[in-house]
């Protein structure tokens, strides 16, 4: 596939890890809960791993796209990422003013 040259943002998925993605020449990795949103154990799964992968190639941002919904999700994931271990894994946590079904996870690494 090749990289589209008039697009600053590039999305596209790396076969060993499915999240990551390109934008502008920065790397951002990214989350849809979307098929997972009622397992439990695999969204904190996830969570974990997105968050380790972050942490392992330094990303500075990572998005998180529990869905609009009911907002249950949105909330699940907030209480997680709310937990004290998690919390001192990143900087702070940014809810899309304009898109209610999605976080951003920033880092300082």
């Amino acid at each position: 596939m090749a990289w589209p040259e008039d697009d600053d943002r590039v999305n596209r998925a790396h076969p060993a890890h499915p999240w990551n993605s390109v934008y502008a020449g920065e790397m951002k990795l990214k989350l849809d809960l979307h098929d997972i949103f009622n397992k439990g154990t695999d969204i904190d799964r996830a969570l974990s791993d997105i968050l380790d992968e972050a942490e392992r190639t330094k990303t500075k941002t990572v998005e998180i796209i529990p869905g609009k919904g009911s907002g249950q999700l949105k909330k699940r994931v907030l209480r997680y990422l709310d937990r004290k271990d998690v919390k001192a894994r990143y900087h702070r946590v940014e809810k899309d003013s304009k898109n209610h079904g999605r976080l951003f996870v920033h880092f300082k690494h």
